[in-house]
């Protein structure tokens, strides 16, 4: 038996959900096709289960963050930006809020709201799900896209989108399977690298401050011909390295970079952007209240206790001795050091502990106003899939939202 579809989307994630759901809306037959047994599984660990769906930026704000490719985004953000997300949800049984002013999230802060919300939804409209469907190949002649062959199957449809995804979490079904297809009809896919991901570091001391979070760190990469990659936000130790927002952050611009170079040599400044004339002036103070006070003390009105032992041992200073006792050297690397601290990054877990894929399907090969291919009739693209992730906060399951809502929009016309 022959089964044609009007629409066919590839992935169960935030971007095919919402496809499928607009395309269905338009009066368009959908199937929605999802590898693994259960949909929306990546979706469901996002943001750590809370699901941060979107954040309060106007809209070229929001695509400053993803960079110079941001500008592809604003036909999907003019169609469906962040009030309209949130509309969206609201008209589907989902309230939500942004306790911090900017991030928002489900009033519930669980995925599950968001993955029943949208699934029921579906199934309201009569979108038509199969599980269990791993899509190998297109259907396609000469001029346009025909449909999707599985494992098992084949469906037809004059319109498919792929909503893949990246590589990141592959045991949440995120293995890269839209790539393949993709260069099969003639697409480029950019160099993948893993992103928002903890780091790993070259020196060893950072596992004794694991115990403390340090605030508003600036994170710098050390190399002369990227002077300009730096970052902002909260620091976590590891036992191996170094993870919090700003490494997630961050980790977009160094995993590209690691696969260049062996290390990548960054500068941290943990005394929140203090520079050694404000650090020398504070310290003065602290003195004048206390003249005796260790220099380990006087380290802690900046930082926590852990740090700041680990920054006198590098140092080479005492930290049990007043700071004018201290050795002229060492008291000098001290303040460099506290002002900007060597810090060597060799390494990361890989996609297997990757938030986001870095790269995908170029850019330059879809039509941003209907997120359309240009290499082959009736194929479409969004989400992760395509070269474009931004930081965290919202960013990314935004735009997955965005250009589900786009693509499917635009097959369905």
């Amino acid at each position: 038996m022959v089964q044609k579809y009007d629409v066919i989307v590839v992935g169960s994630g935030a971007a095919g959900m919402m496809s499928a759901i607009v395309a269905s809306r338009n009066g368009r037959r959908v199937l929605l096709l999802e590898k693994l047994s259960r949909i929306g599984a990546k979706l469901k660990a996002t943001g750590g289960g809370r699901c941060n769906l979107t954040n309060t930026l106007d809209n070229e704000s929001f695509m400053s963050a993803f960079g110079r490719d941001g500008k592809f985004m604003m036909p999907a953000l003019n169609a469906f930006d962040h009030k309209a997300l949130t509309d969206f949800f609201s008209q589907i049984g989902v309230q939500s809020h942004a306790p911090d002013g900017f991030r928002i999230f489900p009033v519930t802060h669980s995925s599950s709201t968001i993955i029943n919300a949208l699934e029921s939804e579906m199934d309201r409209l009569g979108v038509e799900v199969l599980c269990s469907q791993r899509v190998v190949s297109l259907e396609y002649d000469r001029k346009r896209v025909m449909g999707v062959r599985t494992q098992s199957d084949v469906f037809f449809a004059s319109r498919v989108i792929i909503a893949t995804g990246g590589k990141g979490y592959p045991m949440l079904g995120t293995e890269g399977d839209g790539y393949p297809i993709a260069e099969s009809v003639g697409h480029t896919v950019t160099p993948l690298h893993p992103a928002m991901m903890p780091l790993k570091t070259k020196e060893k001391w950072v596992e004794n401050c694991r115990a403390d979070t340090i605030a508003k760190v600036e994170l710098r990469v050390n190399m002369k011909k990227y002077k300009k990659l730096h970052a902002k936000g909260d620091l976590i130790f590891t036992k191996e390295g170094i993870r919090g927002p700003v490494v997630l952050d961050f980790s977009r611009e160094i995993t590209p970079l690691l696969a260049k170079y062996d290390e990548v040599p960054l500068v941290a400044n943990f005394t929140k952007g203090m520079n050694e004339e404000q650090i020398r002036v504070h310290f003065k103070k602290a003195i004048a209240q206390k003249p005796d006070i260790s220099t380990l003390l006087l380290l802690k009105t900046l930082l926590p206790e852990s740090l700041s032992l680990e920054l006198c041992k590098l140092a080479g200073t005492d930290p049990e001795v007043t700071l004018a006792k201290q050795e002229g050297k060492a008291r000098d690397r001290l303040f460099k050091l506290l002002v900007w601290t060597p810090l060597t990054v060799n390494g990361h877990e890989g996609f297997k502990m990757a938030m986001i894929t870095r790269g995908g399907v170029s850019l330059k090969e879809i039509d941003p106003y209907t997120m359309e291919s240009r290499k082959l009739k009736g194929l479409y693209f969004c989400g992760e899939v395509m070269n474009l992730d931004g930081p965290c906060g919202g960013y990314n399951l935004q735009w997955s939202f965005a250009s589900g809502y786009l693509a499917g929009s635009a097959a369905s016309s």
